[in-house]
Formats: structure tokens, sequence, C-alpha cells
């Protein structure tokens, strides 16, 4: 059944405050997905707190339109399906790349960072990059390193002033 004007200009609105609000938008063709495969992709994105929303890409280029950016979304083949990440950068690029890697009816478009439109290559360099989560925690080790290298040093050389104290009791056992 065909949207009225009203439900797609609350869809093209809700595509522009997505888009203008979100740290980073991923878009991609989704057609020939079952729809248990979809469900499945679609929680995997509520985990992670990304909205996913399928629409058409006329919707999607008024909508980018809206939002201040000047894309030709005539170069899309098919139904437009768009990932929001509201709170990690990498996590919508991500998300979708492994999923394309499994599912072959899935084609990246492009997607937007920091405010600007990136194409589908930059979409997949984006995807390789490591998560928030994981580059706090590279961040901790690495801040960590230094003080329980120090810590190793010390305990060091308590086991050697054990080890001694050890020879010169078995000496005069």
């Amino acid at each position: 059944m065909a949207k009225t004007k009203q439900q797609k200009q609350s869809q093209i609105d809700g595509l522009t405050e997505g888009i203008k609000t979100a740290k980073s938008v991923v878009f991609a063709n989704f057609q020939g997905l079952k729809v248990s495969e979809m469900e499945e992709l679609r929680a995997e994105c509520r985990e992670q707190n990304i909205n996913c929303m399928a629409t058409k890409k006329t919707l999607v280029g008024r909508a980018l339109k809206d939002a201040g950016m000047d894309v030709d979304t005539k170069i899309y083949q098919g139904g437009v399906a768009a990932f929001f990440g509201n709170e990690d950068e990498v996590a919508p690029a991500q998300i979708v790349a492994k999923y394309a890697k499994s599912h072959d009816v899935i084609t990246l478009f492009g997607g937007i960072l920091e405010g600007s439109y990136i194409n589908a290559d930059k979409v997949l360099e984006l995807s390789k990059l490591p998560s928030k989560h994981q580059l706090l925690g590279q961040l901790v080790g690495t801040i960590n390193a230094p003080v329980s290298g120090f810590v190793n040093v010390l305990a060091g050389n308590l086991r050697g002033l054990v080890g001694v104290l050890n020879n010169i009791k078995e000496q005069k056992a």
C-alpha cells in the first residue's frame, strides 16, 4: 500500500533528524535478505544502540538535502537501509560490513561521518578500525604497562633476596 504524503514527510523528518544527530550513518541495500535475516541484523543493531530504518532512496535524498548535504542518491540501487550510530562512530560500519561478508545481497552505498558524506570504500575502511571500547581497553593497557613493569622489577628484587637467603640457609644446614 502506498504511503501518504504525511507518512513520507514524517519519515523524511525522522531521517533528517537521525542524520543531524547521529555520530555516523551507513547506507546499504538490504533487498534480497529474508525477513529472519533482517530481524537478526536489527537485533544486532539494537544491542549496539544503532537505529535501523528501511526506506526509499528518494526519501533519503530529500532527507540529505534537508540536512544540508548534496548527495546523488540515484546511484543507489534498490531499497536503502540507514543505520544510525548514536554512541560509537565505527559500530554501524562494522556491523553492516560484517553482515555483508556473510550475505552477498547487502551492498554498501556510503555513509556520513562527522557531518560529511563518505563513499562505500571509506565505510569499509572505517569498519576495519577498532571500536571505542577496544580503543579504551588498549589505552588502559598502555597506561598500566609501566606500572606493572615497575611492580615486576620490585618483585624480582624480592625474589632474588629470598633466593639468596634460602641458599645461605641451606649452606648452614
